[in-house]
């Protein structure tokens, strides 16, 4: 910028851009332009001080919107001019964040991203099989938030102190953890275990997630913690798990929704489209309503696919030509689903027409009638949030609830609409 006229301006960017690695995303843009200035969180959004010439600084403001990080999303960006009496800074710092009257929007939870699901299943990695393994381009939003602004400080993740290893990478600005606020690993981060139904915790004889899929394909029901909730879990191709399931939950004809381990798996037992296989594969991770495959075609898959997988128990969906399936979406389900041969049904835990469970303490309580064992973690549960359901109805996605991977939604309104 030497010779050019340096001048300071505020940017304020409003929408949902608050734990999803847009302060990191700012600085690396500024950085990269010669920049100088400051960001930070705070209750409207994220708002910047930044000098530079009027060329970088338009270069800046457009970058912001096509640099973004995937999860963010930019409703508006506005710009005014700092009083010329502030002095420039001598680089570009993300700094602490402040409080105020609310007005911005939160993130959504995300589902596990490719770079972390890849150091969960890779040996060597410092996180393998960590189930609470995410990075800003995943991992727990709106179900571990307390309060606004984001930071960890107002999240479920303030329970646990970064070791050195993850506060190292929180703070470099070239890590994919840069500012991640929910950073974890094994030494430092939130813990599973598995109890039975007397609340006792069982031994560890290997990896207690593997114990889980295996007391699964038992013909056991699992109560497994999640992101936003606790769910019930049997195999879906042990019909007299699904009917003791349907009997202990008093939920004789409502459709159970089942997880499997890839689209290869689905295709087994639905039809799926291209439109349909990219929104289970998106970040939301929805269950997604699909029309089912005749018994015959199923038949014939089978005969040609792996052995083990068989068909599903005809009372997953009484009466029914559709079915609702998801992919996995934490490193926990990734890991329990790694040793299924077949879907397993993954239903919200409660008595039929009670809200979800959310909560340790009350998991054996609700649940003691239900699940043989329970799957919990010690990384609280803030907001409720049930699986999101969409189906397609027109070639477009409909919403049939709303809830994880979407929430909390905003719609805009148009501007002569009355107050």
């Amino acid at each position: 910028m030497k010779g050019e006229e340096v001048k300071g301006e505020a940017i304020r960017v409003s929408g949902v851009v608050q734990g999803v690695g847009f302060r990191p995303a700012v600085w690396t843009l500024a950085h990269q332009l010669g920049l100088v200035g400051l960001v930070w969180n705070d209750s409207e959004g994220v708002l910047i001080h930044v000098w530079g010439s009027d060329d970088s600084l338009a270069n800046f403001v457009a970058r912001l919107d096509s640099d973004a990080p995937p999860l963010a999303q930019i409703d508006h960006i506005q710009r005014s001019l700092l009083n010329t009496d502030r002095m420039a800074p001598d680089d570009f710092q993300i700094i602490v964040s402040q409080a105020g009257q609310v007005n911005t929007r939160v993130a959504s939870d995300a589902a596990t991203c490719p770079d972390c699901l890849a150091e969960v299943l890779e040996p060597t990695n410092r996180r393998y099989r960590y189930p609470f393994t995410n990075c800003t381009h995943c991992g727990p939003r709106m179900s571990i938030i307390r309060g606004i602004p984001y930071d960890r400080a107002n999240t479920s993740m303030s329970a646990f102190q970064m070791c050195p290893q993850c506060q190292k990478e929180y703070d470099d600005p070239g890590d994919r953890r840069f500012h991640a606020q929910p950073n974890a690993c094994h030494q430092c981060g939130p813990k599973v275990w598995l109890e039975d139904r007397q609340g006792k915790r069982v031994k560890e004889n290997g990896d207690i997630i593997d114990t889980a899929a295996d007391l699964i394909r038992q013909g056991k029901i699992v109560a497994i913690k999640g992101i936003g909730g606790i769910h019930l879990a049997c195999d879906a191709g042990n019909h007299s798990a699904v009917k003791s399931l349907r009997q202990r939950k008093h939920r004789y004809h409502k459709p159970f929704a089942l997880m499997a381990k890839g689209m290869a798996m689905i295709k087994y037992f639905a039809n799926v489209n291209n439109a349909e296989e990219k929104l289970l594969n998106s970040c939301s991770a929805p269950i997604v309503i699909l029309k089912t495959i005749s018994d015959a075609q199923t038949d014939e898959a089978l005969a040609t696919g792996p052995t083990v997988v068989k068909k599903l128990s005809a009372d997953l969906a009484p009466g029914q030509n559709s079915m609702g399936f998801m992919l996995p979406y934490t490193p926990l389900h990734h890991l329990l689903m790694q040793k299924m041969t077949q879907p397993i049904v993954l239903t919200s835990a409660n008595q039929s027409d009670e809200p979800q469970v959310i909560r340790n303490g009350e998991a054996h309580q609700r649940l003691d009638q239900i699940a043989d064992y329970y799957l919990l973690h010690d990384r609280d549960i803030v907001n409720r949030l049930d699986d999101s359901v969409l189906r397609f109805m027109d070639d477009q996605p409909r919403f049939l609830r709303l809830a994880r991977g979407y929430a909390p939604m905003t719609l805009a309104l148009p501007d002569d609409f009355p107050d």
